[in-house]
């Protein structure tokens, strides 16, 4: 007898519809026949073990018969454990356990543990989103992942924690509720922190540089050495972003989802995403891959922030492939058998020593690095790679005085109020333009000309900056989009010769470090 049911398999992070198909021949043989065909891949190819244990387990002895069971569309590969639900329920409607003759409007997934039990598996929100792109109005899901699919509006979801809980719910219809979820009372609940920038004494111009590149969505490097605070200032760093729309933790929550770091029973990435991988990381593991490519830490990073400690550690290959994802916000993997492409739009904080030993122009310790020691260590980051950081900000030790200071430093919340000020302001000005972006660091060349007229005075401010210290076209176009942001934290229509000034400032590192 052929009985069919429906699931879903994950490529990149979108998901497809897969029909399970099982026929049982109902001939005994003497060796048990189970064959699963339709591109499986080693994981779906052993849930024949599984299936059958938690059969019989669930009080379902199957006898040794022709099992076939095809995941339709044959020609698209298959992958994971999530297969194991609609296959075991499929066995039981084709000896018929199941009163329905078919069940058309319900999508199955999950891992079955040998004693019948329904485990969590990755990406069931990209498939929540397929099923209600697919009109398919109920969606079976294991408990752990329940949550997750309930913030999709348009499916129902129902948390199944065995085998016989499905079982028993296709036969009776009942005993089992929808799971609701208010995905805006979740982000709501999400935005606290355990650091804040009142931690940090000291450090004013830095913070002041941190504060425009979290108000326009730059990058920023900071330099200084050791022990001067450039880990705790970045770490903090998204107590001051915008809180994060219900899309974007949608898109944020599906790359999660997809690479399986999502917690159990979190239905909704709340905050923006802090990814700080360390220098020993490989460029696929940077960037993602992998036979099937899974996304790396600039896909997991995006609507967040990326912070690379030690910049002039990591291989010069893995810095190089980050400057497709900083120009185009997207990352594109392509393989023999499929090329797919994973957002990555992400604010980039880095930061490193000044030279090996990490005290060239201390204030309090001798440098004990040649010239060309020096040379050779920051010549370690490409010209392009630091083109495309908008700020460059030096981050000196902090003296005595400002460390027992009794002064109260400022508090994340009232620079995120500035900052989400500001942001605002970019948004009306995009929108009211029609263009599609939503801060200053996503300008184009052509937003640049459209939102950054210049007086005299500040052309020729520019101009004098550019020829003095031999800055690139891209630096140039960098420079403007800082003075921008800065302009909209002051409230000022028009860009003035000061905000020119600051944002030159924020490029002087060039000359130090670079020429």
């Amino acid at each position: 007898m052929l009985y069919k049911t429906l699931s879903a398999a994950v490529y990149g992070i979108d998901a497809n519809i897969i029909q399970v198909e099982v026929d049982c021949s109902g001939i005994k043989t003497d060796q048990d026949h189970f064959h699963t065909v339709g591109l499986p891949d080693a994981a779906v190819r052993e849930s024949r073990d599984r299936v059958r244990a938690a059969l019989k387990n669930c009080g379902y002895d199957i006898p040794p018969t022709h099992i076939t069971i095809n995941l339709a569309p044959a020609d698209i590969k298959k992958e994971g454990s999530g297969f194991d639900l609609p296959m075991a329920l499929g066995i039981v409607g084709a000896y018929g356990g199941l009163t329905r003759k078919e069940i058309e409007d319900s999508l199955f997934i999950g891992e079955l543990s040998l004693d019948g039990g329904v485990r969590g598996i990755r990406g069931t929100l990209p498939i929540a989103l397929e099923a209600r792109s697919r009109k398919i109005s109920r969606l079976i899901v294991p408990e752990a992942n329940a949550r997750e699919a309930a913030m999709v509006g348009g499916v129902d979801v129902y948390p199944v924690r065995s085998l016989l809980d499905v079982i028993h719910f296709v036969n009776s219809g009942n005993g089992i509720a929808p799971l609701k979820a208010d995905g805006d009372a979740l982000l709501r609940e999400s935005q606290e922190f355990f650091v804040d920038f009142k931690d940090v004494r000291g450090q004013q111009t830095a913070k002041r540089a941190i504060e425009i590149a979290c108000a326009g969505g730059h990058n920023i490097l900071m330099i200084g050495p050791p022990g001067s605070g450039k880990t705790m200032l970045a770490k903090r760093m998204p107590t001051i972003l915008p809180p994060l729309t219900f899309e974007e933790a949608l898109e944020t929550t599906k790359i999660h989802s997809v690479a399986g770091i999502l917690e159990p029973g979190t239905g909704l990435v709340g905050k923006r995403p802090y990814r700080a991988p360390h220098h020993t990381i490989s460029d696929a593991g940077l960037i993602g891959g992998g036979m099937i490519p899974r996304p790396g830490e600039v896909s997991l990073s995006h609507n967040g922030l990326l912070f690379l400690d030690e910049l002039p550690e990591f291989p010069r290959n893995v810095l190089e492939v980050l400057r497709q994802p900083l120009e185009d916000g997207s990352v594109t993997i392509a393989r023999a058998a499929m090329s797919l492409t994973f957002p990555a739009r992400f604010m980039l904080a880095a930061a490193m020593n000044p030279c090996p030993c990490g005290f060239h122009n201390d204030r309090t310790r001798e440098c004990q690095c040649t010239a060309p020691m020096i040379q050779r260590y920051v010549s370690k980051i490409s010209g392009p790679l630091m083109d495309r950081i908008d700020i460059h900000i030096d981050v000196p030790a902090v003296n005595y005085k400002e460390m027992r200071s009794t002064n109260e430093p400022e508090s994340s919340g009232k620079i995120r109020e500035r900052v989400v000020r500001t942001r605002e302001k970019q948004i009306q000005r995009f929108t009211a333009s029609r263009q599609k972006i939503y801060c200053n660091a996503q300008m184009s060349s052509r937003h640049i000309r459209m939102f950054c007229d210049l007086s005299a005075d500040c052309e020729r401010l520019l101009e004098r900056a550019m020829a003095q210290q031999g800055l690139s076209a891209r630096a140039h176009d960098r420079i403007l989009k800082v003075a921008r942001t800065i302009a909209d934290m002051e409230d000022t229509p028009a860009i003035e010769p000061k905000h020119i000034a600051e944002a030159i400032q924020y490029r002087s590192l060039d000359r130090t470090y670079w020429t």
